[in-house]
């Protein structure tokens, strides 16, 4: 197996690109028809432990120039975005002067597990993803789905999930991103992205979050022989916290997701000018030899933005115990990309403004989030994933469940 951090990018380019020959389209990466190319090539892997990132480039290796999107955590840095909870919604609507439409009523409500309110008083319309962490408010969340919203936008029904079932109570007015820092910043592992963007379950997600912060907590605690009373030796250090970015964002286990990434983040700025010169747009992730994900963006402006919050992302999913295979190839992974999506499509958005693709086919799923606003209407971003079920999720000591929330009502209230 070749490996970029031993044997350096530009090798693993030059056998790549001379394949470089078709038309490139994120619409079509659920697959090419049965006998066809697909419009990516895949390259030879970089590899650092149970975590191997295959980068894809376009075959015809066109661009879609620089992208016109600002990101959450750019958006939360700047001031331009802001996220809070629903009941204090009325702060953040502005007068739009005579004849404007009226403040929308419906926000004005109390607070909820999965709904917080977003505004972007930026000029630039703002790139969501399935999975990017909000801190702060009552408890964290993540974005439920991609999605795209305009610039200079009233406020929005963000759709989210809780990854801090422990809490209700007010931290903060508005929220922030995950991470100390911008070399910190990270999005929930493929795991819990999975359960919610193909579950949808509140449950579902705290269940695949508590489960996590345990492995979490025993990769991150100190071996001490063998015969401990945990199988390999170790005794489980508590993190002491039920919230998702607070655990991985602990010492101990920011440096375990550090170190599994350390060939891709100790030289990320050397790595990112190669990814750049050569186009790649996106990634494919295996962990302990098993093919899980791929995350593919319209262009390397966009996957360079993303790249230190999804690789420790990857970093984080790698932490978790697993059977381990044998190690896949370029082949495996260009069959795993190129794999027609074929099976049901479900597709929702705005009008004018973005499309939300999902595609289910055998043991894959795709959604693809389209742009449609003006001076775009291409794909914007695209997440594959091998579904794993209940037998491929993390370890789950027990369910969760939420001390404000009944399960028969959407709104949160105390239970008498």
């Amino acid at each position: 197996m070749k490996n970029w951090g031993r044997l350096g990018l530009a090798a693993a380019v030059v056998v790549a690109a001379t394949a470089w020959m078709l038309e490139g389209n994120v619409k079509a990466a659920g697959g090419p028809a049965q006998g066809e190319s697909g419009p990516y090539r895949v390259l030879a892997p970089i590899e650092s432990g149970n975590l191997l990132l295959f980068p894809v480039v376009r075959a015809d290796g066109r661009s879609t120039g620089e992208a016109p999107f600002i990101t959450l955590d750019e958006g939360l840095k700047s001031g331009e975005v802001e996220v809070t909870e629903a009941g204090r919604a009325r702060g953040l609507v502005r007068p739009r002067g005579p004849g404007s439409s009226p403040a929308r009523d419906d926000l004005y409500r109390g607070d909820e597990v999965n709904t917080l309110v977003l505004v972007n008083r930026s000029k630039r319309p703002l790139l969501l993803l399935a999975g990017e962490i909000v801190t702060g408010g009552k408890q964290d969340r993540i974005v439920a789905k991609d999605r795209i919203v305009p610039a200079d936008a009233d406020p929005i029904d963000l759709g989210v999930f809780c990854i801090e079932p422990g809490r209700w109570t007010e931290s903060s007015a508005t929220f922030g991103s995950a991470g100390k820092s911008a070399a910190k910043s990270i999005m929930v592992q493929p795991e819990v992205r999975e359960r919610a963007m193909v579950d949808r379950d509140q449950q579902q997600v705290w269940n695949s979050v508590n489960g996590a912060i345990s492995q979490m907590a025993e990769a991150a605690s100190p071996p001490v022989g063998s015969g401990g009373p945990v199988s390999g030796g170790f005794y489980p250090r508590p993190l002491g916290t039920s919230s998702y970015a607070k655990a991985i964002d602990s010492t101990a286990v920011s440096d375990k997701v550090d170190g599994a990434a350390a060939p891709v983040m100790k030289a990320r700025e050397q790595v990112l000018a190669q990814l750049r010169d050569e186009r790649a747009i996106g990634v494919i992730v295996a962990v302990h030899g098993e093919i899980i994900w791929a995350d593919l963006f319209a262009n390397t402006d966009l996957l360079s933005r993303y790249w230190t919050k999804l690789v420790r992302s990857y970093a984080a999913e790698s932490l978790m115990e697993g059977e381990d295979h044998p190690a896949p190839t370029v082949a495996d992974a260009q069959h795993f990309l190129d794999a027609p999506a074929g099976g049901t499509e479900n597709s929702e958005g705005e009008v004018g403004i973005y499309r939300y693709r999902e595609l289910k086919s055998g043991g894959t799923e795709t959604f693809v989030l389209e742009s449609l606003l003006p001076g775009t209407g291409y794909d914007v971003h695209l997440s594959k994933m091998k579904l794993r079920g209940e037998e491929g999720q993390v370890v789950r000591p027990r369910p969760i469940s939420h001390p404000m929330i009944r399960p028969d009502v959407d709104r949160l209230e105390p239970v008498q």
